[in-house]
């Protein structure tokens, strides 16, 4: 007997808050014990963060868009000096 695929749509979660992640999660911890998997559908952009700023992003089988970060290169020190005593004023 293959495993049942249980379709959450998340399109109406459109102000995702952390009750919303513990909830999905409840739901997805339920559908395992039932032997069943969760699939998330329709999840927007807000809800992914949420759910990867959480650490959840791999227990709920989705990964967060992210765009890559655009580092700025270090041109080390730019002036030299001593710093001053923060007890003198």
């Amino acid at each position: 007997m293959g495993s049942a695929k249980i379709r959450l749509d998340c399109g109406p979660l459109t102000a995702p808050t952390a009750a919303t992640i513990d909830r999905i999660a409840r739901v997805k911890l339920a559908a395992r014990r039932q032997g069943c998997a969760l699939e998330l559908k329709n999840a927007n952009p807000c809800l992914l963060e949420l759910i990867g700023f959480c650490g959840l992003g791999e227990v709920l089988g989705v990964e967060p868009r992210r765009k890559a970060e655009k580092r700025k290169e270090s041109l080390g020190v730019e002036e030299e000096g001593e710093l001053g005593d923060p007890s003198v004023s």
